[in-house]
């Protein structure tokens, strides 16, 4: 008799359980998103006294979610086409485009691959990844913060900073800040 009852809750117990699954959800299927090429870098570099602000804009790329939550990924940024967005744009544009700073004649793109995210809150990260930037392969490590990750799309932030050094930027040795103040606002669409 114990038998039968305990068989008979078991079963109550999964078709309650199975009652609320959606029979055409996929679990460990990854989702792939297309970057959104509305996605942006922002940067601020500075010097004593003074500062100027610039972007580039994510020419393409792709990042893979998993049950919600981002695994993976790698972005094109457009090098070529930044822009100074403060009164010096002008002046400045030129400058950064030449081989002293992005050299972007020998260099029009770079690269952000993830190569780990570790979730430290629901939607606070640390991502890792490797920078491609005028041809070096720079390991870079930073914060981020997903803000969506549904069948809306993607969306995230991220805000630190990087030494330009880094990067193969000696120009302005010290002029200039080697901080360079970065934020990513990286949206993406499946």
């Amino acid at each position: 008799m114990k038998k039968i009852i305990f068989t008979f809750s078991f079963a109550a117990v999964l078709a309650t359980t199975y009652s609320f699954v959606n029979p055409n959800q996929k679990f460990g299927e990854p989702t792939t998103y297309q970057v959104d090429t509305k996605s942006r870098v922002d940067f601020i570099g500075s010097k004593k006294g003074d500062f100027h602000p610039g972007t580039f804009t994510v020419k393409s790329g792709s990042l893979t979610v998993d049950a919600g939550k981002l695994t993976g990924g790698k972005f094109v940024i457009d090098v070529v086409n930044l822009k100074v967005t403060d009164a010096a744009a002008g002046r400045l544009d030129g400058h950064l485009k030449s081989p002293d700073f992005f050299d972007v004649a020998k260099f029009p793109e770079a690269t952000f691959e993830i190569t780990s995210v570790k979730y430290v809150t629901e939607t606070a990260t640390e991502i890792a990844g490797s920078l491609n930037f005028k041809g070096n392969n720079i390991p870079v490590k930073f914060p981020a913060y997903i803000r969506s990750a549904d069948d809306k799309g993607f969306f995230a932030q991220a805000f630190f900073s990087l030494d330009k050094n880094l990067l193969g930027i000696a120009y302005g040795k010290g002029q200039l800040s080697d901080d360079v103040q970065i934020s990513v606002h990286l949206y993406a669409k499946k």
